[in-house]
């Protein structure tokens, strides 16, 4: 699994957060998709990350502009998780 962190412009308001999220879940199967508009970033989690681009297509035809893309390994934390 891998955790997508995509730098969004333009979200200002919890509804801006929720039709991000809309297009995000509509654009590719998603395990988990959360946003902020105060920290300007929506993180997915998924399966793998050929997905990316299909997002950030999805997150700009919703007017948003989207600044960056980071991914990085994703490994799920469970109630006894030790490194």
């Amino acid at each position: 699994m891998v955790k997508i962190v995509y730098r969004v412009d333009g979200m200002r308001c919890g509804m801006c957060e929720a039709h991000v999220n809309d297009a995000v879940r509509k654009a590719a199967d998603v395990k988990r998709v959360s946003s902020s508009c105060t920290k300007g970033e929506t993180v997915v989690i998924a399966e793998d990350a050929d997905a990316a681009e299909g997002i950030r297509a999805a997150i700009e035809a919703q007017g948003y502009r989207v600044l960056s893309v980071t991914c990085e390994p994703y490994e799920k934390r469970g109630l006894f998780h030790r490194k």
